[in-house]
């Protein structure tokens, strides 16, 4: 919104200070400082509404220390998250930009989900919430709607990379000239594509389209088929596990601060020509808006840490951690590189897979000994921590600590191929 107040007026009366709003940088950093105030601001409003409506979390005694004490403290919190958000894209990105449309579009869709979880386990009374089929369903959807939008919009495009032997141009002379122009490294062409980024590869780009390349001539107009799958498969999983990993206070939010940071650095590379001749990585243009997006992301995070932090105030619900799940997952699938989420994403991965080796190694015993045997003292694994005595904000810190390694050897797969 006010991209376009603030062009306008940079264009029909020079107002002084008016093109600033042409750099990504700079929105960015607007939409990270309205986030947090929004959260700080508008997070206080909200719990005082939810405490008046006594809208409380109902706790499970797993028995935790300390877990009863926190019996109906106010959840529904990702109102906030939400809030601060979407308002902070609305006035600082452009909201013609397909990828912004498509990032909006999963934070409402899934928080709408996880807040009809919400409603129903605190004023229906029903302690299981929305049935788990209808949350697949409602990722399902997303995943069809981001899978086949990315397929067939012609806003998402990649500019392909020009080989080495295209670079190197004879004059009339004879004089062999190599061209060292960022921009001109690229076509000046757009293509539709359904490639992605592998890590660690030296050619770290591949395409979908080639598993079905046994199909014969003509394989590649099918490659939705594959793609939409994988799509649907990785924002349930990242979704799924970002919710697993909301169990103790600040723990999810605080791991998808860093996560939401990371994103933000990729977006803003592989929407830069000049940064993606030099890290030799694939162009997309138009996606350096993302970076609006994910800054108000990072800053609805840490605003609502504000209030989340041990000892909470707020829980975020699944209002809350559905949402920056699946955002998580649809934002690094925009960038092409939803093959970094195992190592981005290790929390979510970790706190996933304890639950299924405990659920899994639990039925093999019971069914082979007669009696079921654990593999952790408690899943999801920072239950198992607290089982163990550890402080809850002793766990969450050195979860967070593994975070930014994790971040930190995302980046640098960018060049260690």
């Amino acid at each position: 919104m006010f991209y376009y107040l603030f062009t306008y007026l940079d264009n029909a009366f020079d107002v002084p200070g008016a093109g600033v709003f042409q750099y990504i940088s700079f929105r960015a950093a607007a939409a990270i400082i309205t986030s947090l105030i929004i959260s700080l601001l508008f997070g206080k409003s909200l719990i005082s509404l939810l405490k008046r409506k006594q809208v409380g979390e109902s706790i499970r005694d797993l028995g935790l220390d300390g877990q009863m004490e926190k019996q109906g403290t106010p959840t529904m919190g990702g109102l906030i998250i939400l809030g601060a958000i979407f308002i902070p894209t609305i006035l600082f990105a452009k909201l013609d930009n397909i990828y912004i449309i498509l990032m909006l579009f999963t934070t409402l869709w899934l928080g709408a989900i996880g807040f009809l979880d919400d409603f129903i386990k605190v004023f229906k009374k029903n302690k299981k919430g929305l049935a788990g089929k209808f949350k697949i369903y409602g990722q399902v959807v997303l995943g069809l709607v981001i899978g086949l939008t990315m397929y067939f919009n012609d806003g998402i495009v990649i500019r392909e990379k020009i080989s080495a032997e295209e670079l190197i141009q004879t004059t009339e002379e004879g004089e062999v000239i190599r061209i060292t122009d960022p921009t001109q490294k690229f076509s000046r062409e757009t293509v539709k594509s359904t490639k992605t980024t592998i890590p660690f590869f030296k050619n770290n780009e591949a395409d979908y389209s080639k598993i079905i390349a046994f199909m014969g001539e003509g394989y590649a107009k099918w490659a939705f088929l594959i793609f939409v799958p994988i799509v649907i498969l990785i924002i349930a999983g990242v979704s799924n596990g970002a919710n697993l990993t909301d169990g103790i206070d600040g723990l999810a939010t605080s791991t998808s601060a860093i996560i939401g940071a990371t994103l933000g650095i990729l977006a803003w590379i592989s929407g830069n020509i000049v940064f993606a001749d030099y890290l030799n990585i694939m162009y997309l243009p138009n996606t350096g808006e993302l970076t609006i997006f994910i800054s108000a992301f990072v800053g609805a995070c840490i605003g609502f840490l504000w209030y989340n932090s041990y000892p909470a105030q707020v829980f975020m619900g699944d209002t809350g951690s559905l949402a920056i799940g699946g955002i998580i997952a649809v934002f690094a699938i925009l960038i092409r590189k939803e093959f970094l989420i195992p190592v981005l994403c290790g929390i979510f991965l970790v706190e996933s897979l304890s639950v299924i080796m405990q659920v899994g190694y639990f039925k093999y015993t019971k069914r082979k000994f007669g009696e079921g045997r654990r593999i952790f003292k408690m899943s999801p694994l920072h239950h198992h921590y607290q089982v163990k005595g550890y402080a809850e904000p002793k766990i969450v810190m050195r979860f967070m600590i593994v975070g930014i390694m994790l971040a930190v050897i995302t980046i640098i797969t960018l060049k260690l191929r």
